[in-house]
C-alpha cells in the first residue's frame, strides 16, 4: 500500500482474492455449523470484548496516526467504549432475545401452539467508514454474532493504521473462516459489495450507499443502509441560549464534526442569532483553550476532506454569507489540517453547505420567525439521520416527534442517542434503511422463523372438505357474522 492510501492494483487482486476465499470459507463453515448456542455466541462476545480492551492503547494510537491528531478522548468515548458497552449489554440480554416467542392460535386452529425462532441467516457482510472505524465495525459485528453469524469487514482504505490493529487483534481470538477483515480501496470495496452475502450493513454517504444496494439487489442480499444527511438543531424561543449551546456543542465538536449524526444546521429564532453566535464561541473556547496545542480536538481525517470543507466556506462567502471562525489566531494552526468550529450566518439555499452533508466543524445558522416556520424548514427538506430538539415545552416536543420524520431524535442533547443500547439506530428515506444496535441488531441479522405445530388430535379434521352445510353455518357464524 502507498503513502497516500492509495492501493496498488497487485493490492487490490489480493484483496479480491481474500474476499473469495473467506466468503467461500466462511460459508462451508456455517453449513457444517449452522445454529451456535448460547454458550457459544457469548464466549465469542467476551473473546471480542476482551481483545479490544487488551488493545486498547495500540487501537488509540493507530486512529491518531489515520488522523494526523486524533483526539485520545474522542476515541475512547465515540469508539472504544460503547463498544465494549454494546458488548455487555448484548451478553445480559443474549439468553432472553434468543428465547423462542410464543404466539397467537386462533380457534379454528385449536389445538396447537405457535412460536417464533431467531436463526442465524449465515454470512454477514459489515462495510465501514473511515470516521469510527472501530465502533462502525465492531458494533454490528457483536450483534452478527450475538446472532450466531459469521462476519466479513471490510475496512476503509482512509484508516489504514486502524485497521491493521483491527485485523491483527481479531486474528488473536477469531479464525477467518468466522471473522475476517478486508481492506484494499474502491475496487475491492466495490467486488466486496456484489458477493451474495446473507445480509450487507453498509455505513456511509447517500451517494455511495445507493450503489451498494445496486450491487446487492443483483443478489437479492437484503441491506441495512446507515446513510446521513442535513441533521438539524430547532432552538425554541423560550429556552435559554447558553443551555442550548451546552446540550449541542460536543455532538458538533466530537471527532471535529465528522459524525454522520452530528448537527448540520441550527434552525435559531431571529432575534436570538447574536447571542447564539455569542455563545457558541465562549463555550467552544472553553471547552478547547489553546487550541493549536490542543489535543482534546481531532484533525480533519485527509487533505480533500479538508479542502472539501474550506471551498463549502469559500462558496458561501461568495454568496452573501457571514463567517465567524470561533479561533481568531488561525495563523497558530496553518499548515495542519485542525479546523475550528467556524460558524456561517445569512445561508441560502444556493449555498453547498445548505446542499450537502457538511461532516466537519462548521455550523450554518438559519433564522425562523415561527416555530411552525422552523418544522415547515425541516419537512421542506429530505428526511435527516437525526433531529435535535432545545425545547423544555412539552406541547413543541409533541410538535416536534408527531410532525417530522428522522431516523431519530435527541431533545435536549445531541448524537448520543447513538449510543444507548437499548435504542435501535438507523435512518429513514435518503438517510438510511433498516436498524440495528441492540435488540434490533440481533433481529436484523437473525430470520425470524414462524413454527406452528399440531400434536396427535386434529380437530381441524373435521373441517375438511366435503364441506357440509353445518360447516358452512359454523363458519357464517362464528367468524362471518
Amino acid at each position: 500500500m502507498m503513502a497516500d492510501n492509495s492501493y496498488t492494483p497487485a493490492d487490490e487482486n489480493q484483496q479480491i482474492s481474500n474476499i473469495n476465499d473467506f466468503f467461500a470459507s466462511q460459508r462451508l463453515a456455517f453449513k457444517k455449523q449452522s445454529y451456535l448456542s448460547l454458550s457459544e455466541r457469548i464466549e465469542d462476545l467476551q473473546l471480542l470484548k476482551s481483545a479490544i480492551k487488551q488493545h486498547k492503547e495500540p487501537l488509540i494510537t493507530a486512529l491518531s496516526q489515520d488522523f494526523s491528531g486524533r483526539s485520545a478522548g474522542d476515541s475512547k468515548m465515540a469508539d472504544i467504549m460503547p463498544t465494549i458497552m454494546g458488548i455487555d449489554y448484548t451478553i445480559k440480554h443474549l439468553k432472553k432475545w434468543m428465547k423462542p416467542e410464543k404466539r397467537h392460535v386462533s380457534a379454528l386452529f385449536q389445538p396447537a401452539k405457535a412460536f417464533v425462532v431467531y436463526q442465524p441467516l449465515g454470512v454477514v457482510g459489515i462495510i465501514t467508514p473511515w470516521n469510527y472505524p472501530v465502533f462502525l465495525s465492531l458494533g454490528p459485528l457483536t450483534t452478527a454474532l450475538a446472532a450466531g453469524n459469521r462476519a466479513m469487514i471490510k475496512m476503509s482504505e482512509f484508516t489504514p493504521a486502524t485497521n491493521e490493529v483491527i485485523k491483527s487483534m481479531l486474528l488473536t481470538v477469531f479464525s477467518q473462516n468466522k471473522v475476517a477483515v478486508i481492506t484494499g480501496g474502491v475496487e475491492s470495496a466495490s467486488y466486496f459489495s456484489e458477493q451474495a452475502f446473507d445480509h450487507l450493513l453498509f455505513t456511509g454517504s447517500t451517494q455511495v450507499g445507493k450503489k451498494v444496494m445496486a450491487s446487492a439487489a443483483k443478489n437479492l442480499t437484503p441491506v441495512t443502509l446507515e446513510l446521513g444527511g442535513k441533521s438539524p438543531v430547532i432552538i425554541d424561543d423560550e429556552i435559554d441560549i447558553k443551555l442550548a449551546v451546552s446540550r449541542i456543542l460536543l455532538g458538533k465538536t466530537l471527532n471535529a464534526g465528522q459524525t454522520c449524526v452530528a448537527p448540520d444546521y441550527v434552525l435559531c429564532p431571529e432575534g436570538k442569532v447574536t447571542e447564539l453566535l455569542s455563545e457558541l464561541k465562549l463555550q467552544f473556547n472553553s471547552m478547547y483553550p489553546s487550541f493549536a496545542e490542543n489535543d482534546d480536538y481531532t484533525s480533519i481525517i485527509n487533505q480533500a476532506q479538508f479542502d472539501r470543507l474550506q471551498q463549502g466556506v469559500i462558496d458561501a462567502v461568495d454568496k452573501g454569507a457571514d463567517v465567524t471562525a470561533l479561533v481568531t489566531d488561525t495563523d497558530a494552526f496553518s499548515g495542519t489540517r485542525k479546523m475550528p468550529l467556524t460558524v456561517v450566518t445569512q445561508v441560502n439555499d444556493d449555498m453547498l453547505l445548505m446542499q450537502e452533508e457538511i461532516f466537519g466543524p462548521v455550523l450554518p445558522i438559519v433564522s425562523y420567525k415561527t416555530f411552525e416556520q422552523a418544522l415547515s424548514y425541516v419537512n421542506d427538506r429530505p428526511r435527516p439521520l437525526a433531529l435535535y430538539l432545545c425545547s423544555f415545552d412539552e406541547g413543541k416536543k409533541q410538535q416536534v416527534l408527531d410532525g417530522t420524520h428522522a431516523g431519530g431524535v435527541c431533545i435536549n442533547d445531541a448524537a448520543v442517542h447513538v449510543a444507548q443500547d437499548d435504542l435501535p439506530f438507523g435512518g429513514i428515506g435518503p438517510s438510511g434503511m433498516g436498524q440495528y444496535h441492540g435488540h434490533e441488531g440481533f433481529l436484523t441479522f437473525s430470520k425470524a422463523k414462524p413454527v406452528f405445530e399440531k400434536g396427535k388430535f386434529n380437530t381441524a379434521k373435521m373441517a375438511y372438505p366435503p364441506y357440509g352445510k353445518w360447516i358452512h353455518r359454523m363458519m357464517d357464524k362464528i367468524f362471518l357474522s
